[in-house]
């Protein structure tokens, strides 16, 4: 381990071969979308243990966090990452965690211009919390949120993919 402001030269590396610059875009690019599809392997897995809860969490953080990195960074993708986060929480059941990045995935979908398929992503997070916390009314108004912006949605393999995983938490 280096202390904060040293470098690991001579840890491995050639003397001699002329230095690189490191260039951290391509890294995110495939962090973020690797550390992504991982947490959704995990969050469709069933019986994880609890090394793979914490493996879940990790990686939807690395993925929230390389995405926030990328130079193509839009807010849909934050409102994706934010998604995943609340997802990953309520699953892991840090219910206070899923509410913080559920809404907040609200916030970015709403402010950011980015279509109803992510504004009713961000309530069927909240709906999902609801169900989890059993809060069945508080379920049934987000839910309700979340279908009216799924009628909003012109794509219909979203629109269905989204009533589908409404349909799943009702």
């Amino acid at each position: 381990m280096t202390d904060k402001g040293e470098t690991s030269e001579g840890l491995g590396s050639d003397d001699t071969a002329p230095e690189k610059a490191f260039d951290p875009e391509p890294a995110h690019r495939v962090f973020s979308v690797d550390a992504f599809n991982s947490a959704w392997d995990l969050i469709e897995k069933r019986d994880r243990s609890e090394a793979e809860m914490e493996e879940m969490i990790a990686l939807a953080q690395a993925s929230a966090w390389h995405w926030s990195q990328r130079q193509d960074v839009r807010p849909k993708n934050l409102s994706i990452s934010a998604w995943q986060l609340a997802r990953v929480y309520a699953e892991a059941g840090r219910y206070d965690e899923a509410e913080r990045y559920a809404n907040r995935s609200l916030e970015i979908s709403k402010s950011g211009d980015v279509g109803p398929v992510f504004i009713g992503y961000a309530y069927e997070a909240l709906a999902r919390l609801a169900r989890e916390t059993e809060q069945l009314e508080l379920r049934d108004e987000w839910l309700a949120l979340a279908r009216a912006e799924a009628e909003k949605v012109e794509d219909p393999l979203d629109r269905n993919q989204l009533v589908s995983d409404l349909d799943e938490i009702a």
